[in-house]
């Protein structure tokens, strides 16, 4: 391949560009021809920029000896004035950016060598992870120029940690980097503009693994990137570009400024001041650090090998389309909140307040009767019950509520089930399979009609008939579900026929639903039913599920190894969106876990199984009970060191699959809406082996159990984020999902807009 190779850093230099040499020398030993425009000097931070009005005037570099600073510069090319050309290297050094550089390169020297295959920018001084070190990079603004070009680029960035420029470890990086290079041009992409390469400039990197990545999307937070320097003095761009990458790559330190006593005598308005940059890296390291595995800081972090595929554009995003209908002042924002439970209301009300702040008016309402016109911008966060789905609907572009009319396939135990089973008949390699227990339906009235019921249960059938000739140690034991309950209510365990039986006729014994005879009509009448010790409502034991029981689950040392499941909290936007909220609750039973099978005579104690924290005394009020999932045991005896990065990573994939499969597989039961969002508590148990079986999805979950100590981190600031991603943007208030913790993990164009 013909080879351009430009970079920010300027010719080599142990103190600004240590590396370039060592790459082309790699490239041209791989048998590439290779072709060089580089900076005359360090132009880091310049990003994709020109020079406007600037005259250009190139000088020639002819390279020394590999890792040692002893080529030479010159104001002619050779064969000038006479002079011999002995065939050698030389490049073009150009007073100007690496954008300007690429361009010179691409269209006004090294003709004779044929059509150039492949632009790279690189090897840079340090790392170019993540947004806050891209936008700016000089590098990847040349691989940028580039690509706007027409040719295939790459932007290629090593991160050392270490100034000791060791030429073993530089030639493994580079030799490594040719092979990268070398891969992509073979398989590139459709669609892909250039990539951004980051190698760690560490030994063995050529032996660790080579990951695509996303760039990670961070912001500096800790201040103003300039800090107040002595305008007596003024840094020199190269040793600046040494110690801010020194500081930064080494150690993530903000750079200490000399900042001088201030010696005037007067007080003038505006004080003179000079001012060095001097950005806080520590913004890059923690952004990197709290966010998720597998952005291309992290990959870095671990000494792997990051290849970001990028376009070479400000790419449009989509969704905001129409007029813009300026005014002198916004029309307001008119809100219901109505909340049954005080915790929701509070915590809603006030992430309105906060989020939509600066300049937006938002105002409260009480009633749809209040709103001024029906076309007014209105958004309702009600029970589902007391949502005006008729004005919603008249008003697709102005009217947002916070549910969905239809979402059966997703909410009611059966139906979710039904979903996922005809998924996974249809995309039998789906990731459902291996996340979710078949579970099996049925209607029964009475006790005395279970044998026929079992007749359509089929499968259940089977495996209570063959649990009878098992050990108890062998059996498979089932949970039993109604499938109209909530809160746990009728939950029992079984593995015989006999006990499923014995279940029924404790209920037939404690119905009070009774039959009376209507004065009026003649005909027989339901009394109203109430509820059994256990919570439960006569008139919900008609409709049943029947699932697999998880056992053995995973249980942690420091919860006094009490079963516990993961609240996890889904948003969906629109038709459709659907986020993960990163922060999770560890819901625990209230004693510790014992095996079904090891319980005697049957299963009485159910506060050993059942983690739902509405079935336990006083609630959440439980010491221990509700615990924050990220604060959960660091080491886990049988899994990795990152378990719980890794069943995160499991829970956004079943649930993106699971919308999918909602949405497109079963649209008579879950019919979106584009001017609608919905909050779902979703439940997965983790078995002992790390895998996260999906159980349930909640429509208005219980936020309350979250209780008082975890309120601000997971509930408070789980609505701010819902104002940001779901009722800003609808109001065309612009969308802010980058704060960290909602992670998109299904994107559906459904067809369905406002």
């Amino acid at each position: 391949m013909h080879i351009l190779v430009t970079n920010d850093d300027g010719p080599p230099s142990n103190q600004s560009s240590p590396y370039v040499h060592s790459l082309v020398h790699s490239l041209q030993a791989a048998g590439h021809t290779v072709s060089v425009v580089l900076p005359h000097q360090q132009r880091s931070w310049i990003g994709k920029a020109h020079i406007v009005g600037a005259s250009v005037r190139p000088t020639y570099f002819r390279p020394g000896t590999l890792h040692q600073e002893d080529g030479t510069t010159h104001h002619l090319p050779r064969g000038s004035n006479g002079e011999p050309d002995d065939g050698g290297d030389e490049w073009i050094l150009i007073d100007s950016t690496p954008a300007s550089c690429v361009q010179i390169g691409l269209y006004h020297y090294f003709q004779e060598k044929g059509p150039i295959d492949v632009v790279v920018s690189g090897p840079n001084y340090g790392r170019n992870t993540t947004a806050l070190f891209a936008l700016s990079s000089g590098t990847i603004g040349g691989a940028m120029e580039g690509a706007v070009c027409g040719k295939r680029s790459i932007a290629l960035s090593y991160a050392f940690s270490s100034r000791n420029h060791d030429p073993v470890i530089i030639a493994e990086a580079s030799e490594h980097s040719v092979k990268v290079i070398e891969y992509l041009c073979a398989n590139w992409v459709e669609g892909v503009d250039l990539y951004s390469v980051n190698v760690p400039l560490e030994p063995g990197v050529s032996k660790n693994k080579v990951l695509y990545t996303e760039m990670l999307e961070n912001k500096w937070t800790s201040g103003s990137c300039f800090q107040v320097a002595d305008p007596s003095t003024d840094g020199e761009p190269e040793l600046e570009e040494q110690r801010l990458r020194d500081e930064g790559e080494m150690t993530g330190n903000q750079p200490k400024a000399d900042i001088p006593a201030d010696k005037a005598v007067g007080k003038p308005r505006i004080k003179h001041k000079h001012f060095k940059w001097a950005p806080s890296f520590q913004d890059v390291y923690r952004s990197v650090e709290e966010g998720p595995a597998g952005n291309d800081g992290w990959v870095v972090k671990e000494q792997m090998t990051s290849v970001t595929p990028l376009k070479a554009s400000f790419k449009h995003m989509p969704g905001l389309t129409g007029e813009i209908k300026l005014s002198d002042q916004q029309s307001p924002i008119f809100s219901i909140v109505d909340c049954d439970d005080s915790y929701v209301q509070t915590l809603v009300e006030r992430a309105l307040a906060r989020r939509l702040s600066g300049g937006v008016q938002s105002q409260r309402i009480t009633t749809m009767a209040d709103l001024p016109d029906s076309k007014a911008p209105v958004f309702q966060y009600c029970e589902y019950e007391r949502l005006d789905f008729e004005h919603a609907m008249s008003h697709p572009s102005t009217s947002l509520v916070n549910a969905y009319i239809i979402r059966k396939a997703l909410i009611r135990k059966h139906y979710l089930s039904n979903t996922i089973a005809n998924w996974i008949s249809k995309h039998p390699n789906s990731i459902l399979r291996k996340h979710f227990k078949p579970a099996f339906d049925f209607e029964l009235d009475y006790s005395e009609f279970l044998d026929e019921a079992l007749l359509e249960a089929y499968e259940l059938r089977e495996s209570l008939q063959k649990n009878e000739e098992l050990p108890d140690s062998e059996k498979e034991w089932w949970i039993l579900k109604p499938g109209m309950s909530d809160r746990g209510q009728g939950i029992r365990l079984f593995s015989t026929e006999d006990q499923l039986r014995e279940i029924f006729e404790e209920w037939d014994e404690e119905s009070d639903v009774e039959e009376e005879s209507d004065s009026e009509a003649g005909a027989p009448k339901e009394v109203p039913a109430t509820a059994h010790d256990d919570g439960v409502v006569t008139s919900q034991l008609r409709h049943f599920m029947a699932q697999p029981y998880i056992d053995p689950p995973l249980l942690l040392p420091s919860s006094s190894h009490r079963k516990f499941h993961i609240r996890t909290y889904v948003l969906a936007t629109g038709s459709l969106k659907v986020y993960v909220f990163k922060e999770m609750l560890a819901l625990f039973a209230a004693k510790a876990y014992c095996a079904p099978h090891e319980e005697e005579d049957e299963v009485k104690d159910l506060a050993r199984h059942l983690t739902n924290t509405c079935f336990q005394e006083g609630g959440s009020s439980n010491e221990g009970s509700v615990r924050r999932f990220w604060d959960l045991d660091h080491h886990v005896p049988g899994l990795s060191e990152d378990w719980k990065e890794e069943i995160f990573n499991q829970i956004c994939a079943v649930t993106g699959e699971v919308f999918e499969a909602a949405a497109r597989g079963m649209m008579v039961h879950f019919q979106t809406l584009p001017n609608a969002f919905e909050l779902f508590g979703v439940d997965f148990l983790v078995d002992a082996e790390g895998n996260a079986w999906l159980l349930e999805f909640n429509a208005f979950p219980d936020f309350g159990q979250t209780g008082e100590d975890l309120k601000e981190v997971v509930v408070g600031q789980l609505f701010e984020e819902v104002v940001d991603v779901a009722v800003k943007p609808f109001f065309g208030l612009g969308e802010d999902a980058s704060r960290g913790n909602m992670k998109l993990v299904a994107d559906l164009d459904l067809g369905r807009h406002a």
